[in-house]
């Protein structure tokens, strides 16, 4: 958040130059300020009616970047630990599938195990396919990921309305 807050308040000068810049040509002809380019734009704004104009808006503008950082970075640590999660569980889940489906062959197992598996895929397949199909084994778990978060929050509203009597609640704990 207080890089978005610090990014904001460098970029206000900008962002007001190119709000005025876009808006230009909305105005009739005698408001129009005509700006050529940007660094003209923020000479004129200077000149014309002080430098502390080139953050109007600033705090507003700081404050939406907290929100938007605090937001992608929330979302960016979820999808991050979602991805490992999926890294990490598909030789698991590749071992699992392999016993299921394994076959006897003159009365023994093709497999004695998951670590019997793993050994036997990475010597005869190599190292990566044990994340072979990672794209649809992702795919398939990014809804359910997504339905048992929304069923969670339903689950937390239902529990603070019902059981601790909150009839404001809005999800969460």
């Amino acid at each position: 958040m207080a890089a978005g807050v610090c990014g904001a308040f460098v970029g206000t000068p900008a962002e007001v130059a190119l709000i005025r810049m876009t808006a230009d040509g909305r105005l009739p002809a005698a408001e129009r300020r005509n700006y050529k380019n940007v660094a003209e734009a923020l000479f004129r704004i200077t000149r014309e009616e002080g430098v502390l104009t080139l953050w109007r808006g600033a705090v507003p503008t700081m404050g939406r970047a907290m929100v938007v950082n605090a937001a992608q970075l929330a979302s960016y640590s979820q999808a991050k630990e979602f991805l490992l999660t999926t890294a990490a569980s598909m030789p698991v889940d590749i071992a699992k599938t392999r016993i299921q489906n394994m076959k006897i062959v003159d009365g023994k197992p093709e497999f004695t195990g998951a670590a019997d598996v793993l050994k036997k895929v990475i010597r005869n397949e190599g190292f990566f396919s044990l994340w072979k199909g990672f794209t649809p084994y992702y795919a398939r778990l990014g809804p359910h990921t997504v339905l048992t978060f929304i069923f969670l929050e339903q689950m937390n509203i239902a529990y603070n309305v019902y059981i601790l009597g909150n009839k404001n609640a809005k999800g969460g704990l």
